[in-house]
């Protein structure tokens, strides 16, 4: 059974600096979920947004020749690229900084030092809340045992509806859309808890032994996978 995933989400990054260029496109391509295009400068990130219209840009503002918040204005005034979600990384920290930008229709504002992980998880949100998610079901999920209709919120095991809390249907969405692939406890309360979530890793491993146990002969199918997290298999 082939998996039912959109392709990865096309992002532009622009920064002048090429360590934190780096930076990002190395923890944007690690997660799996974003195919990366960067640019140096500007004018260069506006060739590359017009060869490719993205799905998000990651701005930074303090760019060479022609700044960050000239290109936001370009991008915002030209038809084809007004609606592209947009996430301003800076240094300009202040409050005044941060409310021009959001009021000039910025979806997210980051400021500089920043995490790569917390970065990544902003992006995801952004795209979630524009219809534009890198993870999608596209259909039904059909196992052997297990069938899962999220788009219905109804899951059942040998033909028997089973009834699971929000976490744990998350928790299972989230397997599935992702099968086959190793997915490690800090991944899961990034994507299943949340950013700001304060709890434990290791409390994973409870609601994962609890929606096994609740999906009976289905349950097997979530493995552990020793020293890196859990997987999903067919």
């Amino acid at each position: 059974m082939q998996r039912s995933l959109r392709k990865p989400a096309h992002v532009v990054v622009v920064e002048d600096e090429p360590d934190v260029r780096g930076l990002i496109e190395l923890a944007l391509a690690r997660s799996g979920d974003f195919a990366v295009e960067t640019a140096g400068t500007g004018t260069a990130a506006l060739t590359v947004v017009g060869d490719s219209v993205p799905d998000l840009v990651i701005l930074d503002l303090n760019l060479p020749v022609l700044d960050g918040m000239e290109v936001f204005r370009i991008l915002r005034t030209q038809p084809s690229t007004a609606k592209i979600p947009i996430i301003i990384l800076t240094a300009r920290d202040s409050e005044a900084d941060r409310v021009r930008g959001l009021e000039l229709g910025a979806d997210d504002y980051v400021t500089k030092p920043f995490s790569p992980r917390e970065l990544v998880a902003r992006a995801r949100a952004v795209l979630r809340r524009g219809g534009r998610a890198p993870e999608e079901t596209l259909e039904p999920y059909r196992g052997t045992h297990l069938f899962a209709d999220f788009d219905a919120v109804s899951i059942a095991v040998d033909g028997a509806p089973v009834r699971l809390t929000r976490r744990e249907f998350e928790l299972l969405r989230h397997f599935v859309n992702n099968r086959g692939r190793v997915i490690s406890r800090d991944r899961l309360l990034e994507r299943v808890w949340g950013i700001d979530a304060e709890i434990e890793t290791r409390s994973v491993d409870v609601h994962i032994g609890r929606l096994r146990a609740k999906l009976g002969s289905a349950g097997t199918q979530i493995e552990t996978v020793v020293g890196l997290g859990y997987r999903f298999t067919e």
